[in-house]
Order: structure tokens, then sequence, then C-alpha cells
């Protein structure tokens, strides 16, 4: 049984979200995101260590964020962790977090954001719907003018 590591992280958008083409042509965008924790240090609150990490997004996701989200503002990610690990060009291995994101979204404990819902042209619903009006009216033309066997060019003599 596969478990996955899936996590929920607020942050702020530490780079301007990016675009970069795939093999597939599948839209896929990223960016970089800054998760410093409060910590009391000597009887005072500071800022701990920053956790840096990569999120990628994918198709629709990657689109709407494109078009969404900057550089600065405070995000809600929730995803699959990953850990990337590459050699570099010494031979040394090099290894990242990333979170592959299911959603994104503004904190909004942080301040106040807009939401539209975009309109979709052909949706499958609609195509569904289409389909089905088209079969049954092919059926109602079906059961109106049966086909019989002498009807077809390749009986033709059959019987004779």
């Amino acid at each position: 049984m596969a478990m996955e590591a899936l996590v929920t992280i607020t942050g702020y958008v530490g780079t301007a979200v990016e675009s970069r083409p795939t093999q597939r042509n599948t839209a896929r965008a990223s960016f970089r995101l800054a998760c410093t924790p409060r910590a009391k240090q000597g009887g005072n609150w500071g800022d701990d260590n920053t956790v840096w990490m990569t999120v990628i997004c994918w198709r629709t996701l990657a689109e709407h964020a494109l078009a969404s989200v900057n550089k600065g503002d405070p995000v809600v990610v929730s995803g699959k962790l990953r850990n990337q690990v590459w050699p570099d060009a010494d031979g040394v291995v090099q290894e990242r977090l990333v979170i592959e994101a299911t959603s994104v979204g503004h904190d909004l404990t942080r301040g106040t954001s807009s939401f539209r819902r975009l309109q979709r042209v052909d949706s499958f619903d609609d195509l569904d719907r289409e389909t089905g009006e088209m079969i049954a009216k092919l059926e109602a033309e079906d059961l109106a003018d049966p086909f019989t066997v002498e009807d077809d060019p390749a009986s033709a003599g059959v019987g004779d």
C-alpha cells in the first residue's frame, strides 16, 4: 500500500509564478514558497529559519495560479510533498522540497481576495447532453423507418 505525504502549508510567494513548456503541452506553473515560523527566543518572539520549497501546479490550476498569484502574496497550498534529488554539474547531489499542488488560494487571515468563476465553453456535461440528444434522434428515425433485409444491397438476389 503506497502512502502519500499530503500537506497543507501557509506562507508567502517568494518568486513570480513561472510557466514552462512541457513535452506533452500540459500547462505547468511553479513558484517558490517561503514559510517563516515564529519562535520565542530569549523571552521575545522572533522569526525562526525560513523554510523554502517549490510549488508545482498542473493543468487548470497552473493557468489559474499564473492569473491570480503574485510575488509577496500570502497563500495556503495543499498537495503532495515530494523531495526532488539530482546531481549538479560537479556531480554533487542536490535536493529540494517540492509540493505538487492540488489547491492554491490566498490566505484570508492576511487580507481579502476576490473570486471569479470561469465559464467553460464546452463542458463534458454539454457534450454528453448533445450526444444523448443525437442518439435519441437517430433511434427515433430508425423506429420510424425500420431497416429491412430488402433494403440491404448486400442481400440483393438472396431468396429469389
